[in-house]
């Protein structure tokens, strides 16, 4: 049997080395590289340039210690100072002491010198820019130096030189230089990697690989991130994400909970809608009766029955409907509020009801769902004991507010606290919780929303916030 996963062509493998190349600790691996190797850059030019000035104080004083031989030895044969020349590396000198002639040697010095440099004024960019021309050179030139001996400050030596011995030199110099640095690089970057690997990465891997995993089986208690004792920013992330996926836990629970008590609630309403329609026809021939006190009672209990099945009514569409439809239309709001207040004079027999709109004033948005939420706010307002109701707009750079405001008693603080929540905000005995819900459903629906701006014993005052 062949094991296919310790294939290199297999998915696995492939996200392996994939990961190698271009995971965050591989990318930190090869920046570290490069970013060392940049700094060597400006480590690499200064270098060279010392090297070389080295290299001709070198010259110097062979220079001054070849002129101090001869004259000690009292000998002027040209042989014996090419010699001497050609051991200290330098086809020619020149010496200048303080209070003594000047003394040139060099039986084989050119007599033109291409290029002449005086170390004594040569600035930091010079010398690097000298060093690099040389290294850079092809061509075998002659080069004439002027410095002071590094034995003796005071006495001032020039040489001849070959330019070949120094370029190569140099190169082999630089070449050590960038083993050097490229050592350094990588050694120091694979100890940043294994740091990474182990501080960072290692610890990356094993938050998502819980997250993938509980992203399959959310509701399982063994995919839940099992923290560490890390103090870090890990160790804050694997507890966050424990809590996190506790609270999910939890809070999808409780929707399955509630899905199935939403379930059993629709079945039941259905059923007792049935019994109390049966129960409606019964007391609609009890109301019949000529017996005053059974038509009295049976009032009382018409009304109570209407009530339970408007309230089953109200439950089962809640449950059915789905997300409300949205159908944008341009509405003119003066003629469309005032279209509002004439369809609810009838009802508002009690209620002194005022439009307040500026001229000219339009929104984008649904005529029929903006309707609904308008006329059950003033239902409510008026069912709650308020004898004066507004509506207002109000318009700013963002869109276009509805403001309903009332003189009513305002909203119980219980009422407030689960305001939007279904079956849960009424705030008047008999209510189902399910107006202000599903209002603010459908403005949410066009990118609106609903909220209580205030409340108090005063009155209560909402706004219906729409898009611009």
């Amino acid at each position: 049997m062949v094991d296919h996963n310790s294939q290199s062509g297999t998915p696995k493998a492939a996200e392996a080395q994939s990961v190698f190349f271009t995971g965050l600790s591989a990318r930190l691996l090869w920046l570290t590289v490069a970013f060392i190797m940049l700094c060597e850059v400006f480590i690499f030019a200064p270098s060279i340039a010392r090297f070389r000035v080295q290299y001709f104080e070198m010259k110097f004083e062979a220079a001054h210690l070849t002129l101090t031989a001869l004259e000690a030895a009292d000998m002027v044969d040209p042989e014996l100072q090419r010699r001497l020349l050609n051991q200290a590396g330098v086809l020619g000198m020149t010496v200048i002491r303080p209070g003594m002639p000047q003394r040139t040697l060099g039986p084989d010095m050119p007599a033109r010198i291409p290029l002449l440099f005086d170390l004594r004024d040569a600035t930091p960019l010079s010398l690097i820019r000298d060093a690099l021309l040389c290294m850079l050179q092809s061509k075998d030139m002659v080069l004439g130096a002027t410095g002071r001996s590094p034995s003796d400050p005071k006495v001032l030596v020039e040489v001849i030189v070959p330019e070949a011995p120094l370029r190569k030199a140099l190169l082999d110099y630089g070449m050590r230089i960038f083993l050097l640095s490229l050592l350094i690089s990588v050694v120091t970057a694979t100890l940043v990697y294994l740091s990474m690997q182990w501080l960072a990465v290692r610890p990356m891997r094993r938050l998502t690989a819980n997250m993938i995993s509980f992203q399959g089986a959310p509701q399982d208690a063994d995919k839940v991130m099992q923290p560490g004792d890390r103090r870090d920013e890990v160790g804050i992330a694997e507890r966050a994400l424990a809590d996190m996926q506790n609270q999910l836990r939890t809070a999808l629970t409780q929707k399955e909970r509630l899905a199935g008590v939403g379930t059993a609630v629709t079945k039941v309403s259905h059923d007792l809608k049935n019994i109390l329609a049966t129960a409606m026809l019964e007391s609609d021939r009890l109301d019949q009766s000529e017996d005053p006190e059974v038509r009295r009672i049976t009032s009382g209990l018409v009304k109570a029955i209407s009530r339970a099945i408007h309230l089953c009514t109200k439950t089962l569409r809640f449950a059915k409907e789905g997300p409300p439809l949205v159908e944008r239309s341009d509405i003119d709001m003066n003629s469309f509020l005032v279209e509002i207040q004439s369809g609810l004079a009838p009802i508002l027999e009690t209620c002194d009801l005022t439009v307040s709109v500026t001229p000219n004033c339009h929104v984008r948005a649904d005529s029929d769902l903006l309707r609904r939420t308008i006329e059950n706010l003033v239902r409510n307002a008026a069912e709650a004991g308020a004898s004066k109701l507004a509506i207002s707009v109000e318009i700013d750079s963002t869109g276009l507010s509805v403001i309903v405001t009332d003189n009513g008693p305002g909203l119980p603080s219980k009422a407030m606290e689960n305001l939007f929540v279904p079956f849960s905000g009424s705030a008047r005995s008999g209510g189902s919780g399910l107006g202000l819900p599903i209002s603010r459903e459908a403005m949410r629906a066009q990118g609106g929303d609903m909220v209580l701006r205030d409340s108090s014993d005063t009155g209560a005052i909402f706004e219906i916030r729409l898009p611009g």
